[in-house]
C-alpha cells in the first residue's frame, strides 16, 4: 500500500512539474503577444533577460525588400530566443541611416532622436523589469551608434545593465565559401540570408536591374574619413552582386547567427559582475579626488 501511494505521489510530482515545464515553455518570446500576467511569468522566466533587435528601413538594392535588416535580425532572435530564452523587443529601427536619405522609402531619424528615443526605450524596458538589456545589432549603420551609446551608459547612475551584441562574426569554420569577390550591402549574404527568413520578399531576378559595384568617386587616403565614403563607393546603394545568393549559405549564417546570440544571451544570464562594477563605478565617480593614483 505505502509503495502504491509512494508511486501515486511520486506521479503527481511529474504531472506538476510536466505541466510547469509545458506552460513556461508556451509562454510568447515576444513582448507585444504576452499578456500582462504573462508578462511578468516570462520576465522571471528570462531571469530579466530582454533582447532589443536594432534593424533599420533602407533600400537593399532592386531586390530585396526596405526592412531587410530589422527581418533578418528578429528571425535570428527569434530563433536563439528558442535555444536561451529570453522576452524580444518589438521592431525596432529608429538608427542610423543618413547616407541612403536620396533612396525611397528611407526612415532617417536626427541623431538626437536616435539617441533620445532609444535611451528612453531601454529604461522603459528595465522599469518593466529589463535588468539586463541586449540590444542586438541587424544593421551596419549602427556599428558605431551602438557603442557610442553603450559608452553613454556611464554618464548618470541607473539600475541595469545595456549590453550591445555587434554583428555577427561570419568566420566560421564550415561557413560555403562567396561566389562573389565581394560584399558588402544588399549582396550574396543578405540576399542568402534573406532566402531563409522571407523568401516570399525576395526577388532575386531584378538584383542585375541595377549596379552594385564600387563606383570610386572619391580619391582619399584609408586613414582620412568622411560621411559621403558610401555615396561616393555605392550610390545605389547596393554593394555587391545577388545573384550569387544561395539557401545553403543563408541557411548556415542564419543558423550560425542565433547560436552566437543565444550563447551571449546565455553569458549575460550568468554576469553577476557587470552591475556591480557599474554601481563601483558610479560610487567612485561622484569623488575623484579620491581614487587612488
Amino acid at each position: 500500500m505505502r509503495s502504491v501511494r509512494a508511486l501515486f505521489v511520486l506521479a503527481l510530482f511529474v504531472l506538476y512539474f510536466a505541466g510547469r515545464a509545458v506552460s513556461q515553455s508556451s509562454l510568447s518570446a515576444k513582448w507585444e503577444e504576452l499578456t500582462a500576467p504573462d508578462f511578468v511569468k516570462a520576465i522571471h522566466q528570462s531571469q530579466g533577460v530582454c533582447v532589443l533587435p536594432f534593424g533599420i528601413v533602407e533600400k537593399h538594392g532592386p531586390h530585396l525588400p526596405l526592412g531587410t535588416d530589422l527581418l533578418d535580425v528578429r528571425f535570428a532572435v527569434m530563433n536563439a530566443v528558442k535555444q536561451e530564452y529570453a522576452v524580444v523587443f518589438p521592431e525596432y529601427y529608429f538608427g542610423q541611416i543618413f547616407e541612403a536619405r536620396q533612396q525611397p522609402g528611407t526612415l532617417a531619424y536626427s541623431l538626437s532622436t536616435q539617441l533620445t528615443l532609444l535611451q528612453e526605450t531601454v529604461s522603459e524596458m528595465a522599469r518593466n523589469g529589463c535588468k539586463k538589456v541586449v540590444i542586438v545589432n541587424g544593421h551596419g549603420g549602427n556599428e558605431s551608434l551602438l557603442p557610442l551609446f553603450g559608452q553613454s551608459q556611464l554618464a548618470s547612475q541607473r539600475d541595469y545593465v545595456v549590453y550591445v551584441f555587434g554583428l555577427p562574426n561570419e568566420n566560421v569554420p564550415g561557413r560555403p565559401a562567396l561566389k562573389t569577390p565581394y560584399d558588402m550591402h544588399a549582396g550574396e549574404v543578405e540576399t542568402s540570408n534573406m532566402l531563409i527568413a522571407r523568401p516570399d520578399l525576395v526577388h532575386q531576378e531584378r538584383a542585375g536591374q541595377q549596379s552594385g559595384a564600387d563606383q570610386h568617386r572619391q580619391n582619399l587616403p584609408e586613414s582620412v574619413y568622411t560621411g559621403i565614403w558610401w555615396y561616393a563607393r555605392f550610390p545605389n546603394h547596393y554593394a555587391g552582386d545577388a545573384s550569387a545568393a544561395n539557401k545553403e549559405l543563408g541557411a548556415f549564417d542564419q543558423k550560425e547567427w542565433s547560436r552566437q546570440i543565444a550563447e551571449a544571451i546565455k553569458a549575460i544570464k550568468a554576469d553577476d559582475a557587470s552591475l556591480k562594477l557599474q554601481n563601483q563605478f558610479f560610487e567612485d565617480a561622484k569623488h575623484p579626488l579620491d581614487t587612488k593614483q
